[in-house]
């Protein structure tokens, strides 16, 4: 059964356009109060945000509704996605929320849920919420019983310590230089100071939100401004972190960019040379299939899941794995996180460099060859163009052709009307063409 309200991570969309109202959100926190009372405890949920201006908006209605379900609220202000799912536990709370659209423009916002465990709720547990929703009533609590609101003033010195907590002890980044570009977001005051109380020299982009400013031409989705700042400061790593700090893009020391794919292959070597890697690691069906050859040299196994972070997580969970990620960067390591976090992900990173003395991040971060890719994405007009006869012919013709030197991956995006084309192979001309024949096929079934 499909999800009204829910994607693949939380409710997202339009600031102030539904389902990110006021209301809406007021009844998804009154639902979510509802769902998480258990026992006779007075019951508590953690909400932070990010930096846009439409999170006081977004944190009031929570607040109202969850104060009216019974449940006292800790407020964070704009700290990381991972510092609440940290926090939840930590705080012994029976539920945490996210108010934010993590790399999106400023204009848009969204919802995450968190569990009393610190991982994000699964699809079951978010229908439930959205049955409860749209249900004849919800059970308010007596006058007597309200929530009270208050903030935790010190919730950005905890998620610093806790993080600090992750990088090998007796280790320091003294003589390091690091330009940290934390796109206008909520890492603004938390990621340099991390890196700077470990010892770097930080050079910071991307510290002063307005309100309208996250991601805008900085951050992990446009790491150029980062890249530049690496070159022109003579830095020997950047670190870019998209507007809730969950995911993380680096750069070398000559501003080339490192993806989400490179990093998990450095931290799986290292790691498995410390043995602390269990069987191999998890990924989702749009890592690149040089990733997949080099775990495998590594003698270990990749698994792969659906796109998003929350798959990762919950195949991680199931198989017991100690690192998985995407990508697009978002590194998940269950030793010590619940979900993904840019800043654990860049210490992981920088433990290796500090570890190599004298091996600039360039000779590192390259680990293996990628193998040429290629993505499409069509845009459809709400049928099924995939039922089509002549796409499922493309289809079969492209996956014989690509045959086992290659993969072709066909895909609907979970929040707009597009269907994404991607195949990878030896052969970069073979690739380009199959993408091509298959994403044409699909644009004549839609008249685009």
């Amino acid at each position: 059964m499909t999800r009204k309200y829910f994607g693949t991570d939380g409710i997202r969309g339009l600031a102030n356009v539904a389902p990110i109202t006021p209301d809406t959100v007021l009844r998804l926190a009154m639902a979510a109060g509802q769902r998480f009372r258990r026992g006779g405890h007075r019951h508590r949920v953690v909400i932070g945000k990010d930096t846009r201006l439409s999170g006081y908006m977004l944190e009031t209605a929570l607040t109202s509704g969850f104060l009216a379900m019974g449940m006292d609220v800790q407020l964070l202000g704009p700290m990381p996605t991972p510092a609440v799912a940290m926090l939840t536990p930590s705080l012994r709370a029976d539920l945490g929320v996210m108010i934010s659209a993590s790399h999106n423009p400023y204009q848009d916002n969204g919802i995450k849920l968190f569990g009393p465990d610190g991982f994000k709720l699964s699809d079951d547990q978010e229908r439930e919420i959205e049955a409860l929703m749209d249900g004849p009533r919800l059970d308010l609590i007596e006058p007597a019983q309200l929530g009270r609101a208050k903030r935790l003033d010190d919730a950005p010195g905890r998620y610093v310590e806790a993080v600090k907590k992750t990088f090998p002890r007796g280790q320091t980044l003294d003589g390091l230089k690091i330009v940290v570009d934390c796109a206008h977001g909520v890492a603004y005051r938390v990621a340099p100071s991390v890196f700077w109380e470990l010892g770097a020299d930080v050079v910071a982009l991307g510290v002063a939100p307005n309100g309208t400013n996250i991601n805008d031409g900085v951050g992990a989705t446009s790491p150029e401004a980062m890249c530049a700042a690496v070159v022109a400061e003579k830095a020997q790593l950047g670190i870019a972190l998209d507007g809730d700090a969950d995911r993380v893009i680096i750069c070398d020391e000559t501003g080339h960019v490192v993806d989400g794919d490179q990093v998990m292959a450095l931290i799986a070597k290292s790691w498995q040379a410390q043995g602390r890697l269990r069987d191999g690691i998890v990924a989702t069906v749009m890592s690149n299939l040089g990733l997949e050859r080099y775990v495998a040299d590594l003698g270990l196994s990749l698994v792969r899941t659906q796109v998003g972070d929350r798959y990762v997580v919950e195949r991680m969970r199931k198989d017991r794995f100690a690192l998985g990620g995407e990508q697009s960067g978002h590194i998940i390591m269950t030793d010590y996180t619940t979900t993904g976090d840019g800043l654990i992900a860049a210490l992981q990173v920088l433990a290796v460099l500090v570890d190599r003395p004298g091996t600039p991040m360039s000779a590192l971060a390259r680990v293996f060859e990628p193998v040429p890719q290629r993505l499409r994405n069509v845009r459809h007009n709400g049928d099924d163009p995939l039922q089509a006869e002549p796409v499922k012919l493309a289809i079969h013709d492209a996956e014989a052709a690509l045959g086992a030197s290659g993969r072709l991956l066909i895909r609907r995006s979970g929040t707009e009307p597009v269907i994404r084309v991607m195949a990878e192979g030896d052969d970069f001309g073979l690739v380009e063409q199959v993408v091509d024949k298959v994403a044409d096929a699909i644009s004549q079934q839609t008249g685009r």
